[in-house]
């Protein structure tokens, strides 16, 4: 008797992971860019490290915010087409050159994430060059099961990755041509 109770509750325990999983829900995704700028880390720096300032960025058209770059500062990002993405800092280290920073109010047709959280850091990098890397994590912008394919794992993956590439891009552009 106490044989088949011992199976039984292995069986319930093994039904019960394999439910868990099968329920489980979006993950974490994570996304991490890198780009070596022909420019020194302090160049660098002035143009990225002001928390206020986010004009760098590709289809940005207005930064607002307040609070400067204190922990819990906060920005307003308008883009191009009117819409907005509102931003907090909470992590700044000038002396490592890096800062992070969690949206905390985007529409999803904008960027299709949810509980997105990102850094950006310089480092030094060979012949006096700086390279900079966007790091993010976040979910998809669906928090159920089966989202459509533009609220997916994979589109929200490719919308970040994208925004990213284009925009280490840009500000590599601009440093190296002193614009």
């Amino acid at each position: 008797m106490r044989r088949t109770i011992a199976r039984a509750c292995v069986v319930v325990a093994a039904l019960a992971v394999l439910g868990a999983a099968w329920a489980h829900g979006p993950t974490r995704q994570k996304v991490r860019e890198s780009i070596e700028i022909d420019a020194p880390q302090a160049k660098v720096w002035a143009v990225i490290g002001n928390f206020q300032d986010m004009s760098w960025l590709a289809g940005v058209t207005k930064t607002e915010g307040e609070k400067g770059n204190e922990i819990g500062a906060t920005r307003r990002l308008t883009l191009g087409p009117g819409a907005t993405v509102d931003e907090e800092l909470y992590k700044y280290e000038p002396e490592m050159m890096s800062y992070s920073y969690r949206i905390t109010a985007v529409d999803v047709k904008v960027l299709p994430v949810t509980n997105y959280s990102s850094t950006l850091t310089v480092s030094p990098a060979p012949d006096g060059k700086s390279k900079l890397e966007w790091a993010g994590a976040f979910y998809r912008g669906f928090p159920n099961n089966d989202p459509p394919p533009e609220l997916s794992d994979e589109a929200a993956v490719k919308a970040v990755s994208g925004l990213y590439k284009a925009g280490l891009e840009a500000l590599k552009k601009k440093i190296e041509s002193g614009t």
